[in-house]
C-alpha cells in the first residue's frame, strides 16, 4: 500500500484494481481541502492509467465521509471566494469519479453525511454495510446541500432527494438501496466479500466493452432522444469492431469462457 500527500488517501494496487482509502478517522473522514486535492490527484491519474480495470474507494474508521470540514470552513467566515473555490473543487473531484474510464465503486461503512453522500452518489456503483446511514444534513446548520444535491438527483427520484434535502434526516441502507443511492447491502461483516465479488464480476467483462460503456452512458444521459441513439449506434458500431467482441461471439457459439485482451 502506498500513500498519497500526508497520508490522506491511502493507495493499494492489486493487480488491475485500485483502492483509495480515505484516511482521517479521527475526523470521520471530513473532506479538508487536502483530501479533496489528494483525491483529485489520484482520480486524474486513473484517466491515463490503459491497465486499471476498477477503482473501489473505502475510508478508515467509524464513518466513511462526514462531509466538508466544518471546522476549517469555519476558519473562512464571510469569505465568499474561499468558499466558492472549496465548492468547485468539491466538484471537480465528483466530476473526476464520472470520468474515470473505469467503474467506481463505494464502499460504504457507518455514515455518509453530505458531500459524503455526495461522494456515494457520484460513484458508478456502491455497496453498503447494513449499519451503513446516509444524509445530506446542512440543513440542520442552516446550509442547503446544493452541490451534494446535483449528485443526489442524478441517482435518486426528486421527491425522495428533496425531502432528504430539506429534513437533513438520515436513511438506512434499506432505504438507500430502494430509493437506488446505493446497489447493495449486505451484513456488516459481509462488506469486503461482496465488494470483492462485485469488482471480479467487472473484471471478467471485456476491458475495452467497459471503458467504452461508461463514457457512453453518462455522454448521453442529457442528449435528447433521437440524438442519443444516434450517439449510441455509433458507439456500438465501434465496439463491434474490437476483438473482444469478435472472440466473445467466438466464446458464446462455442459454449467456453471467452478471453478478453481489451482490444
Amino acid at each position: 500500500m502506498s500513500h498519497s500527500p500526508d497520508d490522506l488517501v491511502l493507495v493499494e494496487r492489486h493487480q488491475d484494481v485500485l483502492t483509495l482509502t480515505l484516511n482521517r478517522p479521527d475526523q470521520f473522514n471530513a473532506m479538508s481541502e487536502d483530501m479533496l486535492d489528494a483525491l483529485q490527484v489520484q482520480l486524474d491519474a486513473c484517466r491515463d492509467d490503459a491497465a486499471l480495470r476498477a477503482v473501489v474507494l473505502a475510508a478508515r474508521g467509524r464513518a466513511f465521509c462526514a462531509g466538508h470540514d466544518l471546522k476549517q470552513m469555519r476558519t473562512h467566515e464571510g469569505d465568499a471566494d474561499y468558499y466558492r473555490e472549496l465548492f468547485t473543487r468539491c466538484g471537480r473531484v465528483m466530476q473526476a469519479l464520472v470520468a474515470c474510464p473505469v467503474p467506481v465503486i463505494a464502499r460504504v461503512h457507518g455514515t455518509a453525511t453530505a458531500a459524503g453522500c455526495q461522494l456515494v452518489a457520484s460513484c458508478d456503483l456502491a455497496v453498503a454495510a447494513d449499519s451503513a446511514r446516509f444524509a445530506v444534513s446542512g440543513i440542520n446548520v442552516g446550509l442547503f446541500c446544493s452541490t451534494p444535491a446535483v449528485a443526489l438527483t442524478r441517482n435518486v427520484p426528486l421527491k425522495n432527494a428533496f425531502e432528504m434535502l430539506v429534513t437533513g434526516q438520515f436513511i438506512s441502507a434499506a432505504r438507500a438501496v430502494d430509493t437506488g443511492l446505493v446497489n447493495h447491502v449486505v451484513p456488516d461483516d459481509q462488506l469486503d466479500v461482496a465488494v470483492a465479488g462485485l469488482v471480479d464480476t467487472i473484471v471478467a467483462k471485456s476491458p475495452v466493452a467497459v471503458r467504452i460503456g461508461k463514457a457512453m452512458l453518462y455522454r448521453q444521459l442529457n442528449m435528447p432522444l433521437s440524438q442519443a441513439y444516434e450517439y449510441a449506434a455509433g458507439v456500438m458500431t465501434e465496439n463491434m469492431l474490437t476483438d473482444d467482441v469478435s472472440e466473445g461471439i467466438d466464446a458464446f457459439m462455442q459454449k467456453r469462457a471467452p478471453r478478453f485482451t481489451g482490444k
